[in-house]
């Protein structure tokens, strides 16, 4: 069997070729790490600057997938009940500016879609890998992680970690 096709059982989760396949999110209660990106226009967002508010990080495969387009169209949906609790919302996958920039205004997402080159945020997260993992955050307005899921996370669980404005 080639070598990259050989799996074995590593810190609770499978390992290829040095990387783990399976490993969980970033603990709740745990620092977010710091990151700046550019969204698909080119504004550059970065997390240690909106410590005044909730921060809720959307890491997702790919744009114009279904899974994808129904995880951020629920957000959309529910952006007003977002906006009340102070909260903004930002996708985050390694696909090109203009890949976002069509996904988004196809779909009339009112967030920013960030532009994760090279994974390294996804990385820094533990939603790297082949495919970006999807992931949901939430960060608390002290910068701790107050919420972290695999998978599609339902808007009511998102929201009842966001604590209500100030």
């Amino acid at each position: 069997m080639p070598a990259w096709t050989r799996i074995v059982c590593y810190d609770n989760g499978l390992k290829r070729s040095g990387m783990a396949l399976f490993q969980d999110p970033l603990l709740v209660g745990s620092d977010a790490p710091p990151f700046i990106l550019p969204d698909e226009t080119g504004a550059v967002f970065v997390l240690n600057l909106n410590r005044n508010k909730s921060v809720v990080l959307v890491f997702y495969p790919g744009d114009d997938t279904s899974v994808c387009t129904q995880q951020l169209c629920e957000l959309r949906d529910n952006w007003a009940r977002i906006q009340e609790r102070g909260a903004i919302v930002m996708g985050i996958n390694p696909a090109e500016a203009a890949s976002h920039d069509a996904f988004k205004k196809k779909n009339s997402y009112p967030f920013p879609l960030l532009v994760d080159n090279g994974k390294r945020v996804a990385k820094l997260y533990k939603s790297g890998g082949i495919v970006t993992k999807r992931t949901v955050y939430v960060i608390g307005r002290d910068g701790k992680i107050k919420f972290a899921k695999r998978g599609k996370p339902s808007v009511d669980d998102i929201l009842a970690a966001i604590p209500a404005a100030r």
